[in-house]
């Protein structure tokens, strides 16, 4: 169920903070057991940074590829999380992805609230208080603010002497990651190059605001990974969002990974599924290839 959518510095400044090198990582092998690997994983180093916004101090983690850089520097990619938060899959996440010769950011979207991890303890979506919980969370990051953690987010990568902001940069998201990668994009379109969203929830409504309305606003390439259960929600989403890809002459590529349920590409999750996580991760993989250079 696809159809292809195309159309005509080693240390972080002001940082100051922990570091820990993770090693060599066999690609997949720090995310999942399952997961099969790849061919000349680069060693890599994570560190906890702080990001200025303009709403304040964001905690975030930092990872990139240790030994000689390319001229100029690695390509930078933002990473946004699930509703659940910054916690210790996305660093391994954000490990795997710099193993491949990026350099990736991963904000804790809720630091208007506190410092990662948030929510604590277990959270049981079934449970309406839990669920309330989360989404008073997710109230904050209004279009306006995700756009401002962006701006700010992107700042703070390309003043690193590592990271080259010549090179073409990307920005993906999971769950409601999903739609703010498309905020993201249209709010820096000279700056971001590729866009993945996988199982985003949000990206066709009916606000003026909706995700796949500022399609035209943005430059980039887009991977769109749609999770099986959701097109059953809602199966007019997927041409909505293929009708504004054409329309603003975006290439695009919206996929129904047919098997997968919401929340299938984070390891760990009750949903999670290898098989289908690795297919949306090696098309991930060639897009930045394409649009990172």
């Amino acid at each position: 169920m696809s159809e292809d959518s195309r159309t005509p510095k080693d240390e972080p400044e002001g940082s100051g903070l922990s570091r820990r090198d993770l090693g060599v990582l066999a690609a997949g092998a720090a995310v999942a057991a399952s997961a099969p690997a790849a061919a000349a994983a680069l060693r890599v180093m994570e560190m906890d940074v702080e990001v200025q916004t303009p709403d304040g101090a964001c905690d975030a983690v930092f990872v990139h590829p240790v030994g000689r850089a390319p001229a100029g520097g690695w390509p930078a990619v933002l990473v946004w999380t699930d509703i659940m938060g910054l916690r210790p899959v996305f660093r391994q996440m954000a490990g795997r992805l710099a193993a491949e010769g990026y350099a990736v950011l991963v904000p804790n979207p809720f630091y208007r609230k506190g410092r990662a991890p948030i929510p604590e303890g277990p959270v049981n979506w079934a449970d309406p208080a839990d669920r309330a919980k989360l989404m008073e969370l997710r109230s904050a990051l209004t279009p306006e603010a995700t756009a401002r953690d962006a701006i700010a987010c992107f700042a703070w990568l390309d003043g690193q002497s590592l990271v080259d902001p010549g090179k073409g940069a990307g920005v993906q998201g999971y769950c409601m990651g999903g739609p703010m990668s498309f905020l993201a994009a249209a709010a820096l379109p000279d700056r971001i190059a590729a866009v993945g969203s996988f199982h985003g929830g949000g990206l066709v409504t009916a606000a003026p605001d909706s995700p796949h309305r500022l399609i035209a606003r943005t430059r980039a390439e887009f991977l769109v990974a749609i999770a099986e259960d959701d097109d059953q929600k809602e199966p007019q989403a997927k041409e909505a969002l293929r009708a504004a890809f054409r329309a603003a002459g975006r290439l695009a590529e919206v996929e129904v990974y047919a098997g997968a349920r919401h929340g299938w590409c984070v390891p760990g999750s009750a949903v999670y599924n290898p098989e289908a996580a690795e297919r949306a991760w090696s098309a991930l993989l060639a897009l930045y290839r394409r649009r990172l250079t």
